[in-house]
């Protein structure tokens, strides 16, 4: 399995920004979807956004639509979450996963059913207070 590391999260004031960034050590993430779900307590895991790793291709929750950002830095193979105009509903565990190698077409699909993704990392905390 491909252990993915996920980093960013943190407190923020509605209306802020975060930037989170998701990398998988010795994994080049080419031809896979790399998508941001997130958790908050009581609730199921939903997808927010996802993108293809070979064409960028990008998919978001409509909650997030016009206020998040997710980018992949193929130099770098780091993938990105940008979050802007944060609100208290945002807040949740924010964790990045990757399909299997294969799967970067597939990627709005990967964002609806998020158990059909591979590999996972551990999550980061995005806390938004009002």
């Amino acid at each position: 399995d491909v252990q993915l590391q996920a980093s960013g999260g943190g407190s923020v004031q509605a209306g802020g920004s975060l930037r989170l960034s998701c990398v998988a050590p010795g994994s080049p993430f080419d031809d896979v979807a790399i998508g941001w779900f997130r958790q908050a307590p009581g609730k199921e895991r939903e997808g927010v956004s996802c993108i293809s790793s070979r064409d960028g291709s990008t998919f978001y929750a409509d909650s997030v639509k016009g206020r998040f950002t997710i980018s992949y830095d193929n130099a770098r193979k780091t993938g990105y979450l940008q979050m802007n105009s944060l609100t208290p509903e945002d807040t949740a565990d924010y964790y990045c996963a990757s399909s299997a190698p294969g799967g970067s077409s597939w990627y709005k699909g990967y964002c609806r059913l998020y158990y059909t993704m591979e590999n996972w990392g551990r999550g980061t905390l995005v806390t938004v207070s009002s």
